[in-house]
């Protein structure tokens, strides 16, 4: 990381809230607008997403889920092709900017076609839309690996990420509104449409971009790609870096355990959404509601523990938490699988992920090369991550003939989850963070 400049600004009010050091406060304020922006885009999406992947029933996930664990096959290696060919000011931006044009594209079908194009064009932008979030998220966070060292890492990551709960909220709460046809107790003279919608989040993600360049501009990243920071031109140096590295494997195990239950949680959630909520307008307003009260729990605990959990106790107490709360998770809702227990369950599950166990998460790949951030974590991020939703979401049919229960399998899953985190956080100890002049 080039250092900082010294800027007695720095200490004013950002020091009050995170432990930043003068110099860094540009730099903070840059990453933590980006995921603002880049997380306000997707939230404003992802409750038509839930909606339109059940509108003719739960039981059609695992098919969505199978679509989307396809695409990302044939989307890993382009983005490895792109990552090789040119350097990170630039492919970065250029990734934002393709998935822009996409919603534009899903804009106008939504618009023109017939119904909005009908269930078949919601199954597509479901299927869309679970491949962007996973891609645009990972290049954010191989970005800020990248960017930060591992100490500010551990004091920063926390804040940063409060930016992408931030939008994440206003996201949540705004396409609750908007799809009711109200706002801060006012009935609106509109309802917005999926294609509004999708035209809005376009815009956030160019901004975005802009933060991108920002960041650019600050670090001092160059235009020539195979610098010595620069991922390299191997094609499949991802894939081997994961089967060569005992660490990279552990953070994919890790991944996997982490989506296989995960996906088990949401495929229970689909089932008892439908039954609870009739309408597809009532349940669109359900999962904007439970992604509300996520973010709103996420928002605290990021504000005022992340940080200091992780300074104090270290990674391997941090990536034990969620195996833990989501043993005592499933277990409630295998005695009462209630709307009510999986409110609670989901809140505070994806709540404590994204305060505590993505950040943790994160900070692991900050002492590896740029080949390992922009080529194996994309990877593990995606691929993985899918691969984890396609085994999830076929098990229930398989264990249900076996007559096996989803939620003690889930409980069994996490207990080898919980191992996994702690064998990782004693890998983690000893990776040393390559020198600045080497990154």
């Amino acid at each position: 990381m080039v250092a900082p400049e010294h800027s007695p600004a720095d200490k004013s009010l950002l020091a009050r809230l995170v432990k930043v050091l003068p110099g860094e406060g540009r730099a903070l304020a840059l990453a933590t607008g980006y995921f603002f922006f880049l997380m306000l885009g997707y939230y404003l999406l992802r409750p038509l997403r839930e909606a339109m992947g059940i509108a003719r029933g739960a039981d059609k996930l695992p098919w969505l889920m199978t679509g989307t664990l396809v695409l990302m096959l044939l989307a890993n290696p382009a983005f490895a092709a792109l990552v090789s060919r040119l350097p990170r000011r630039r492919f970065i931006p250029l990734v934002y900017r393709f998935f822009a044009l996409n919603l534009l594209i899903f804009f106008a079908l939504f618009q023109l076609l017939p119904g909005h194009g009908g269930t078949a064009l919601g199954y597509t932008f479901y299927v869309w839309l679970s491949v962007y979030n996973l891609f645009v998220v990972s290049v954010f966070w191989g970005f800020m690996a990248d960017l930060f060292e591992e100490n500010q890492g551990k004091r920063l990551f926390g804040f940063i990420a409060m930016g992408g709960t931030l939008g994440a909220i206003v996201g949540a709460g705004l396409t609750e509104m908007l799809s009711k046809g109200m706002a801060f107790g006012f009935v609106l003279p509109f309802k917005a449409t999926p294609a509004a919608l999708v035209l809005v989040a376009a815009g956030f993600l160019e901004l975005a971009v802009q933060c991108v360049m920002g960041l650019a501009r600050r670090f001092h990243l160059g235009d020539v790609a195979g610098g010595p920071r620069e991922p390299g031109p191997g094609l499949l140096e991802g894939l081997r870096l994961i089967r060569k590295s005992p660490y990279l494997t552990q953070i994919a195990l890790y991944m996997l355990f982490f989506t296989l239950t995960t996906t088990f949680l949401y495929m229970a959630q689909g089932t008892i959404v439908a039954k609870a909520f009739t309408s597809q307008s009532a349940r669109a307003a359900a999962f904007a509601r439970i992604d509300l009260w996520v973010n709103l729990l996420t928002l605290v605990t990021q504000l005022f523990f992340t940080s200091r959990l992780i300074t104090t106790f270290g990674l391997r107490p941090v990536l034990v938490i969620l195996p833990v709360l989501t043993i005592a998770g499933f277990g409630a809702l295998w005695v009462w699988p209630v709307f009510a227990v999986l409110a609670v369950f989901q809140v505070a599950r994806r709540g404590l992920h994204y305060a505590v166990d993505r950040p943790a998460r994160e900070i692991l790949y900050i002492a590896l090369g740029p080949d390992e951030k922009y080529k194996s974590k994309p990877f593990i991020d995606t691929f993985i991550y899918r691969g984890g939703d396609f085994l999830g979401a076929w098990a229930p049919a398989l264990l249900a003939w076996m007559a096996l229960p989803v939620a003690g399998v889930a409980m069994g899953l996490s207990a080898l989850w919980f191992w996994s985190g702690s064998t990782l956080g004693r890998l983690s100890q000893s990776v040393r963070q390559p020198s600045d002049e080497s990154k």
